[in-house]
């Protein structure tokens, strides 16, 4: 088998287990399943991931590295801080669009997997999640106090910045189902996420007194 290869099967075999555990969870997806959608046999879903555990932390690890070296990247750089928001909602709002199942498919991992955390983090962040999240908050920190200083918004920490932030790009993402119904369906829903490109970074620039 060519690397070329190789890598497509790995990468089919984590696509069809993405969307299993989505659907099903961890514990309720089957690796028969898996494989069926993959288009490989059982034998070769077990030479590449030796058992459902394994499995799961690949798609966790791929799918979480999706967002969080781009992110830490953003926020640990030295780019003025509304240049840092924008960045960072439209990494949120593009890879989310494409794979919006990720928000429930991660909160339903940490919450029943929590002794995986810390290894899967490991992985993604590329070394010590705690390291690398220590210097992305000096840097953040450092620009926001000095933008305080300034006058040019009004104190936070860099923890509430980032959590604040998340939590208005992923939101929407998470909840769904229950935005669909609310406005109306999945047109609604897109035009929805697609005008939030422009409109978060402003309302969160507002939301701290800075003029964008």
């Amino acid at each position: 088998m060519t690397p070329e290869a190789d890598t497509d099967t790995r990468e089919r075999i984590l696509d069809a287990a993405r969307t299993a555990f989505r659907e099903s969870g961890t514990s309720g997806a089957r690796m028969q399943e898996i494989a069926d959608a993959a288009g490989v046999n059982k034998a070769l879903l077990h030479y590449y991931f030796r058992n459902k555990e394994t499995l799961a932390a690949g798609v966790f690890t791929r799918e979480m590295g999706r967002l969080v070296r781009p992110v830490f990247d953003t926020l640990g750089s030295e780019a003025a801080l509304d240049d840092k928001v924008r960045r960072v909602v439209g990494l949120y709002l593009d890879t989310l669009s494409e794979f919006p199942g990720l928000p429930a498919y991660v909160l339903a991992e940490i919450h029943f997997h929590p002794e995986r955390l810390e290894g899967l983090l490991t992985q993604v962040a590329d070394g010590d999640p705690r390291s690398r999240a220590a210097r992305v908050f000096e840097v953040l920190d450092g620009q926001l106090q000095a933008a305080a200083a300034e006058g040019r918004l009004r104190p936070i920490t860099a923890h509430e910045f980032v959590v604040n932030l998340v939590s208005l790009c992923v939101f929407p993402f998470a909840a769904a189902p229950l935005i669909r119904v609310l406005t109306g369906g999945q047109d609604a829903l897109d035009h929805l996420l697609e005008a939030r490109r422009a409109a978060l970074p402003e309302f969160f620039l507002a939301g701290l007194g800075m003029t964008p």
